[in-house]
């Protein structure tokens, strides 16, 4: 089926006498989708197939190219060419993510998320590590520049190499606080834009209805509560390409080239994150099945280059990502499956009809047991948004694009829930993914964030829906004003505001001054103060600042438990006694009075660490109790500029 064969096919189904009176009845013009961009399809494609339900809207193909197509079309400057509308749609979205990050702009070294730190600092060590890679040609997929001596399989944590490589200059140039901020930026100014261009060339005719899918998709409350942590997850600019190229290829006539294309993006997505490129892959495979389950005769047509595409996508990309794959799953330190503290988040019924807490209209203590944290709050569309979402595909159900989108939004929401499905915090039943959890793959899923794949739903059903509005039989100047009062109604209380941010310690003078160096040999280990874990992760900051010229003990990621390679994974590695004391003291205060058996045993641990230095910043919270508990272990130590020091040299190289 064509795109000018499904709107026609979607026109017939709807009720003709709808048309406005003073307009012919007459089904929607051709599509025309060819050549015109990257992610279209070849202009010799076109077969009967599930793929050409996605271009159920018209696009502007139908338009001269130097004029703004669609019945909104007066909303731009009729001398407005096409490419100054997409920059000009673009230069917004570059504005609203500007003004999302205004707050961590203003001293990107200095600020951070005002609830939680840890992953800030985890991916700045990891944009460090990729400076290492570039310009030391170190090992991209495991390292023991953290968790020394036993490392950390980078394969396994999400080491955005795919981001950090190309960020390199500015990481050397500004260093790995500055190149998070710009990450998290563009992350969601060009997510909003990738899908805007897609929607506008190959779903919808009208730039308004495509811009406001783009938005919702980029800026949607989903993608503003990973914002202030994972640029890893809201780097989501490569999707909109392969879902259409997926669609493409189901009645291409060109499999074998379509299906490099899209090899060749399923392995850059690999190396920014895994799980959302296994989203997206299920989504694909919910969508195809829901059109096919409406017109099971399209098979027929697609399943040929649709066989022979991933045939050649799973050659390419499988060679490419085999020896990364290796290390993930059976290299040192790899684990298999997610730690117990993650597996079973998931989303509380009545979170898709809150608005998130990141918006205008949010309210972080209405919110607090809705998500399993404010960094994951994957659905929050508001009561407004979620009943016109709802009214929208009621209007619309006629069309199979409509109801196969439907049909995987739910089937994503109702998996979201997670393992106990609740309302307002009061468990009520257990969910299907109790069912799902302990298979391949899906073991690692967290599944809250299966509501992303939501979202990407409702925001093409709100392009879809703008759209579709021209047809009805309503005056023009009506109906434009119907239309901005629906999208004020759904779009303005989840309208993004700054994110919240707090003030963090500095990085000490002994470390920016490189100071350090006098102690710390190659294969020795810096010891911060308290030692670095998911809790206290300023160590890591410390080591990212210089891009990870000296090894520090324990950090933030995943690992299997105890250091087992193949075990379950946990956050942190293995129990450390020293770590565990330190942070007692660091939290509560409290001096313990330590005997000899316990100074023996954090002695070895040192030993283990080959530790050269311990290093604790005189502002540290508890600082002076922190101080003396350290002086029990290894002896009285020294101020050096805005730290105390402790020189172990002496100590650790004893045998043990």
């Amino acid at each position: 089926m064509t795109p000018a064969e499904t709107r026609a096919e979607s026109w017939s189904e709807s009720d003709a006498a709808a048309a406005p009176a003073s307009e012919p009845v007459a089904p929607p013009v051709g599509d025309g989708v060819g050549d015109r961009t990257p992610g279209g399809a070849d202009p010799a494609d076109g077969a009967d197939a599930p793929g050409a339900a996605v271009a159920t809207g018209a696009t502007d193909a139908a338009a001269p190219s130097g004029e703004a197509g669609g019945a909104d079309g007066a909303a731009w400057p009729r001398r407005w060419t096409r490419r100054r509308q997409d920059l000009t749609v673009f230069g917004l979205f570059l504005l609203a993510a500007v003004w999302v990050t205004s707050q961590i702009w203003v001293d990107p070294a200095g600020r951070v998320a005002s609830l939680y730190s840890s992953d800030p600092a985890q991916v700045q060590f990891f944009l460090a590590h990729s400076v290492r890679v570039v310009l030391h040609g170190e090992f991209p997929f495991f390292t023991e520049q953290f968790n020394y001596p036993d490392g950390v399989n980078l394969m396994a944590n999400t080491a955005i190499l795919a981001l950090g490589i190309p960020m390199v200059p500015v990481t050397l140039l500004f260093g790995p606080a500055v190149t998070f901020v710009v990450l998290v930026t563009l992350a969601l100014a060009g997510t909003a834009s990738a899908w805007y261009f897609v929607l506008s060339r190959h779903v919808v005719r009208s730039p308004l209805a495509a811009a406001v899918g783009g938005w919702f998709c980029g800026f949607s409350p989903a993608m503003l509560s990973h914002a202030n942590w994972h640029p890893n997850i809201i780097s989501q600019f490569l999707l909109p390409f392969i879902v259409w190229r997926v669609l493409v290829i189901t009645r291409s006539r060109r499999p074998w080239r379509d299906g490099v294309l899209l090899a060749l993006m399923v392995t850059a997505q690999a190396f920014i994150n895994e799980e959302i490129l296994l989203f997206t892959a299920l989504a694909c495979g919910v969508f195809l099945l829901a059109v096919l389950a409406q017109r099971p005769a399209l098979w027929s047509a697609a399943w040929r280059p649709l066989a022979k595409a991933l045939a050649i996508c799973t050659v390419l990309a499988g060679s490419l990502l085999a020896y990364p794959l290796y290390v993930q799953f059976a290299g040192p330190m790899a684990y298999h499956g997610l730690s117990d503290a993650v597996r079973d988040y998931g989303n509380d019924i009545a979170a898709f009809f809150a608005p998130g807490s990141p918006t205008i209209g949010g309210d972080e203590r209405a919110n607090v047991n809705l998500a399993p944290n404010y960094s994951e709050e994957n659905a929050f569309f508001g009561w407004s948004l979620a009943l016109i979402a709802v009214g929208i595909v009621a209007w619309l159900r006629r069309e199979m694009l409509v109801r196969a989108l439907a049909a995987t939004g739910a089937f994503f929401a109702v998996l979201s829930l997670g393992e106990r499905v609740s309302w307002w915090d009061r468990e009520l039943f257990t969910g299907p993914w109790e069912w799902l959890v302990r298979l391949p793959l899906l073991d690692a899923v967290v599944p809250t964030r299966f509501g992303l794949i939501t979202s990407v739903v409702v925001g093409i059903l709100l392009a879809l829906a703008v759209e579709r509005s021209r047809t009805l039989p309503v005056e023009r100047r009506t109906l434009r004003t119907l239309t901005v009062a629906g999208l004020v109604l759904a779009l303005l209380p989840i309208a993004p505001m700054p994110l919240k941010v707090t003030s963090r310690p500095p990085v000490p003078d002994f470390i920016t001054a490189d100071r350090w160096r006098g102690y710390v040999g190659e294969d020795q280990t810096l010891v911060p103060i308290p030692v670095p874990n998911m809790g206290h992760t300023h160590g890591m900051r410390w080591a990212a600042s210089t891009n990870l010229d000296f090894k520090i003990p324990g950090g933030y990621f995943l690992a299997p438990r105890n250091g087992n390679t193949g075990d379950p994974g946990r956050f942190g590695g293995r129990p450390s006694g020293v770590g565990r004391l330190l942070e007692e003291v660091a939290s509560t205060g409290r001096i313990p009075k330590l005997d000899d058996r316990q100074r023996r045993r954090s002695l070895d641990e040192l030993r283990h660490w080959r530790a050269a230095i311990l290093v604790l910043p005189v502002g540290q919270h508890h600082s002076e109790q922190l101080r003396r508990t350290v002086e029990q272990l290894v002896g009285p130590g020294r101020r050096e500029l805005d730290v105390w020091v402790w020189d172990v040299r002496a100590l650790t190289d004893q045998p043990t």
